[in-house]
């Protein structure tokens, strides 16, 4: 059994990350449709699909999602998440969590974003639930994916073969290779200032 996460709105200074709800479905809808052309290997639903997205995102064991609300309009424009926490052997405190089911909208994509949600949570991970790794994964050919993994300062593991199901359009029902990604506690504290520093450049840019 995956233990349950009560996390708080986490607060930055262009996206507030917001425990995902059914309000949040109208911006989403709009936000998944304005351009689809880099979801090739990626959870997106269409916008008569966000509603059942959405209840099958609050339903998932292991799963705390949220909606990331872009501050200057306070629109929802994309989700992401805490997935898969681990627990120490016989203690109920955590030590691994997984950041994934990220998808953000066309406009809100290159605009710093992403940079600053996953600083959100990776400083919600270490800081506050104490886990000892981070884990980041991607399918094995999103080289796109892979790069922003690696410019967040996570480390490169390998590939996971037939690891995760593939949401590549035509492969329902099949296995992909998944590239695994982490960022461990010792490292912390370098990745949370390169993550700082590029969140500088953004809002002074």
């Amino acid at each position: 059994m995956s233990v349950p996460l009560d996390v708080p709105v986490l607060h930055g200074s262009s996206v507030r990350l917001e425990p995902l709800a059914m309000r949040h479905a109208s911006d989403l809808a709009r936000a998944a449709e304005e351009d689809r052309s880099s979801y090739e290997f990626t959870v997106v639903p269409r916008a008569a699909e966000v509603e059942q997205y959405l209840a099958a995102q609050l339903t998932r064991e292991g799963l705390t999602p949220f909606a990331q609300v872009r501050i200057r309009d306070g629109r929802a424009v994309g989700c992401t998440a805490f997935w898969n926490p681990r627990t120490w052997p016989e203690r109920h405190d955590l030590r691994a969590i997984e950041i994934g089911w990220t998808w953000l909208g066309a406009s809100a994509q290159g605009a710093g974003i992403n940079v600053e949600a996953k600083f959100l949570l990776f400083t919600y991970a270490f800081e506050t639930l104490g886990v000892a790794r981070v884990d980041l994964k991607t399918d094995a050919r999103n080289e796109r994916s892979r790069r922003a993994i690696e410019r967040l300062g996570a480390r490169f593991e390998g590939v996971l073969r037939n690891w995760s199901p593939s949401w590549a359009p035509g492969e329902a029902g099949m296995l992909r290779d998944s590239a695994m990604f982490s960022v461990v506690a010792a490292e912390w504290p370098t990745v949370k200032s390169t993550l700082h520093a590029r969140l500088t450049t953004v809002s002074t840019g």
